[in-house]
């Protein structure tokens, strides 16, 4: 798999995302590579420790969609919500499996939005799913799944704040 590539066109993704929207939502958006993937995430520094450092703080929330060889070969672009270590979240009280189910009881709401989404996982994953891989319109359904998370990012805010 051409990594750099795939950075390419969820650069070019990320590009297309509606500025304004994320600056209104105050959501980050980063390209990378971890773990041989290369990713896109969306996170807001809030949802983390260090606002300095929210992509690789110990505890933080994030939305990623990524691919590598394995879901490459298995023709699929991955997706999901991570919330780590949300016990240590300054500010918060949060047993974290009680804070995926509060999630997850309102994603309910907009699940139909999503391919392929599952929610039965450890508290860590929020929600998991996958796209069908089709390099004709992989940066259109990454910009989808991207604008698809804009939509919902306030149930992560309103989840946090049962937990305030």
């Amino acid at each position: 798999m051409d990594i750099s590539f795939y950075l390419d066109e969820f650069q070019k993704a990320a590009n297309h995302l509606d500025q304004k929207l994320l600056k209104e939502k105050s959501v980050e958006v980063s390209v990378g590579v971890y773990m041989d993937s290369a990713f896109i995430k969306l996170y807001k520094k809030a949802w983390s420790n260090n606002p300095q450092e929210a992509l690789t703080a110990e505890s933080r929330i994030f939305f990623s969609v990524w691919i590598n060889d394995s879901t490459n070969h298995k023709q699929r672009i991955m997706y999901n919500i991570h919330a780590l270590k949300l016990r240590k979240l300054k500010g918060y009280t949060i047993q974290s499996r009680k804070f995926a189910e509060e999630f997850r009881k309102h994603f309910k709401n907009y699940e139909n939005n999503w391919s392929n989404v599952t929610t039965n996982h450890g508290p860590l994953t929020l929600m998991e799913g996958w796209l069908k891989f089709d390099l004709e319109s992989f940066q259109k359904d990454v910009l989808g799944l991207c604008n698809n998370f804009l939509e919902i990012e306030h149930l992560i805010d309103d989840a946090l704040l049962q937990f305030k």
